[in-house]
C-alpha cells in the first residue's frame, strides 16, 4: 500500500483541512509517514498570508522533491491560488489545488495519470466545502472549521483573493461534526477566516450555533472561538460567555494598530475609541476574561508618532498577550502599491518593543489568577509537571502527571517570568 506525508503551514483552517485529507487517506488504507521520510505521496497545505509563509511553502515543496523525485507531489491552498502561474511551471509538481475542490483531493490522488493536474479556478460563487473530521489524533483540542472566506479587503491582506468570499457550513452539519469530535476531545475550537460572521446566509449567529452545539453535546467541556473581529462581538455572544462556563473566557480580537490614521490606511472598520469602548464593556460584563490580539508593526507610512500611539494604546488595553507581525508587503494588495515603506531595521525594533510589552502584560494578567480555581486541559508531560491551557488560554504547568486530553481542576499557585504553576484539587 502507498505511503504519504502531509505538511501543514499557516492557520487552524489549514490544519483542519489537512486533517480531513489525512483521515480520508487512512480510511482508504494509505500509510502515514513523517514528512522528513521518503514517501510515495507528499501533500503540502500552503500559506500565503505573508512573504515568509509563501517562502516556507516553496521550501517544503522543494524538500519533498529532494526526498523522492518519483513521489506524487500535491500542492494545495492559498499559495497555489495566488501564484498558480509560477507553480505550474514546476514539472515535479503533479497536482495543484487552490482554495476550491479540496474536498476532491483524495479523488484526484487516486486517479492521477502522469500529467500535471491543475484544479485552480476563480472563486466567484464558491460554496462552502465540507471537509469532515471526526478526530485529531495528535492533539488534545479539536478544530472545527465553520466558516471560510473574507469580504473585508484590508489593504495589507491577500486572504480575500486566496480564499474567496464569506461562506458558512450549514448549521446541521456543524452540530453533526461537533457531536463526532466531542467523542474524542474535551475542547472544540471553532475556526474560520471570519469566524464571527458565521451563519449570516442561514440567519444563524455565532452565539446561536454555539448554543446548538452545547445543547447537542452535553459531554463537551469547553468550546473556544479561535479569533473574532471587534465588530462581530454582539451582546448575545457576550451574554453566552458570561453565563455558560463551557464557553472559553477568552477572545482573540485582532487590533492591528493602535493609531487611527494607520487603521484608516489599513482599511480596518473601527477606530481606537470604538475598539476600547467595546472591550471595556466586555470586561465590565466578564471581569476575568482574557482578551488577546494581533498587531502589525511598521505598516506603510507608520511614523514614530503613530507607533508611539499604538504602543500606548496596547498598554491601555491591557491585553493578555499580543501576536506581533512586522509588516510584509504582498503583491496583489492595495498596500503593495503605497509609497513610503518602513525599513526592516525599524520594523524589527518596533516588533521587539511590542513583544517585550506582551510578556509584561501576560505576567500581569496571569497574576490575577493566583489562588484562583481553574480548569486545565492537559496537553502533555514535562519532567515532574503536566502542562496545558485554562479557559482563559493561560499556559499552566500542573504539578504531577496527568494523561493528555484530561480536564483537571486546579488552583494557580505561583508564577515566575517563564512559567505559571498550578496544583490539582478535588
Amino acid at each position: 500500500m502507498k505511503s504519504y506525508a502531509i505538511c501543514t503551514l499557516g492557520c487552524k483552517v489549514n490544519t483542519y483541512e489537512a486533517q480531513s485529507v489525512n483521515q480520508q487517506l487512512k480510511l482508504k488504507g494509505y500509510i502515514e509517514k513523517d514528512f522528513k521520510e521518503s514517501c510515495d505521496i507528499y501533500i503540502i497545505f500552503t500559506c500565503a498570508v505573508t512573504n515568509t509563509a509563501a517562502s516556507k511553502s516553496r521550501q517544503k515543496i522543494h524538500q519533498a522533491i529532494r526526498q523522492n523525485k518519483e513521489a506524487l507531489i500535491c500542492v494545495v491552498g492559498c499559495y497555489v491560488q495566488i501564484d498558480i502561474e509560477n507553480l505550474q511551471k514546476d514539472e515535479h509538481i503533479d497536482i495543484l489545488v487552490g482554495s476550491k475542490h479540496k474536498d476532491k483531493l483524495v479523488e484526484y490522488i487516486e486517479r492521477y495519470q502522469d500529467q500535471q493536474l491543475n484544479k485552480v479556478e476563480e472563486l466567484k460563487d464558491m460554496p462552502f466545502e465540507n471537509l469532515i473530521v471526526n478526530n485529531f489524533e495528535h492533539q488534545t483540542r479539536a478544530y472545527l472549521k465553520i466558516q471560510d472566506g473574507c469580504n473585508q479587503f484590508c489593504s495589507y491582506c491577500i486572504i480575500p483573493y486566496a480564499r474567496g468570499h464569506e461562506r458558512s457550513m450549514k448549521p446541521q452539519d456543524v452540530v453533526k461534526e461537533a457531536k463526532q469530535l466531542c467523542n474524542h476531545h474535551h475542547e472544540i475550537v471553532l475556526t474560520g477566516i471570519h469566524t464571527g460572521r458565521y451563519g449570516r446566509e442561514y440567519g444563524v449567529s455565532l452565539a446561536k450555533i454555539i448554543k446548538m452545539i452545547l445543547a447537542e453535546c452535553p459531554q463537551l467541556q469547553r468550546i473556544r472561538i479561535s479569533s473574532i473581529e471587534i465588530t462581530e462581538i454582539d451582546d448575545e455572544l457576550i451574554e453566552l460567555i458570561k453565563d455558560d462556563q463551557r464557553v472559553a473566557a477568552h477572545l482573540h480580537i485582532p487590533l492591528q494598530s493602535g493609531d487611527d490614521a494607520t487603521l484608516k490606511r489599513m482599511n480596518r472598520p473601527y477606530t481606537c475609541d470604538e475598539f476600547f469602548q467595546r472591550i471595556s464593556y466586555i470586561r465590565q460584563q466578564i471581569p476575568f476574561i482574557s482578551i488577546s490580539t494581533d498587531l502589525i508593526v511598521g505598516f506603510v507610512q507608520e511614523s514614530e508618532e503613530e507607533f508611539a500611539n499604538t504602543y500606548a494604546f496596547l498598554k491601555k488595553c491591557a491585553f493578555s498577550f499580543i501576536h506581533v507581525f512586522p509588516f510584509a508587503s504582498k503583491k496583489g494588495t492595495k498596500a503593495y502599491t503605497m509609497s513610503d515603506h518602513i525599513d526592516n531595521a525599524t520594523k524589527k525594533k518596533r516588533s521587539n518593543q511590542c513583544l517585550s510589552l506582551s510578556k509584561d502584560l501576560s505576567y500581569i494578567f496571569a497574576s490575577k489568577f493566583i489562588n484562583q480555581k481553574v480548569d486545565v486541559l492537559v496537553e502533555g508531560f514535562d519532567g515532574s509537571y503536566s502542562y496545558g491551557y485554562t479557559s482563559e488560554y493561560i499556559y499552566v504547568y500542573l504539578e504531577g502527571k496527568f494523561a493528555p486530553n484530561t480536564m483537571v481542576k486546579a488552583i494557580m499557585t505561583h508564577l515566575d517570568k517563564e512559567r505559571i504553576y498550578a496544583k490539582a484539587v478535588d
